[in-house]
């Protein structure tokens, strides 16, 4: 018995539309998915394909305040500049990166529309483990 990896991450939104934008215009996701007016599950949801990770966006009350927890994904650091154009671009509230040493890769750390926020980031757990382990 052995967890296999990741299925999916939801994300509770008050405009699904709103995050279908700023997934796909702003990350690049593929919408694959809108129930529309059917309620399989609590309330009217889209899934989107986004890196090869399955994500989900519900109707619904988010997040009333904005804190640390956030989703990274991997990205190719010569992609920072383009993602923070594109995301900039849809009105993403980008966020000032955090303190960084030497090594561990860079960020670029914004909020949605709802309180979540996101990062993508350049480096590896390998790469971090190795310049921590070197402090």
């Amino acid at each position: 018995m052995a967890v296999q990896g990741l299925s999916h991450i939801t994300f509770v939104v008050r405009d699904i539309e709103r995050m279908a934008m700023f997934l796909c215009e702003g990350l690049g996701a593929t919408e694959v998915y809108d129930s529309r007016a059917i309620k399989f599950s609590l309330s009217r949801e889209k899934f989107f394909v986004l890196g090869g990770l399955w994500l989900a966006a519900m109707e619904g009350e988010p997040p009333a305040e904005r804190s640390y927890r956030h989703l990274a994904l991997k990205v190719d650091d010569s992609e920072l500049p383009g993602f923070e154009s594109r995301l900039r671009a849809i009105g993403a509230d980008m966020r000032p990166p955090r303190p960084r040493v030497e090594g561990e890769g860079q960020s670029l750390y914004f909020y949605d529309f709802d309180n979540h926020l996101f990062e993508l980031h350049t480096g590896t757990l390998e790469e971090r483990l190795a310049r921590y382990t070197h402090e």
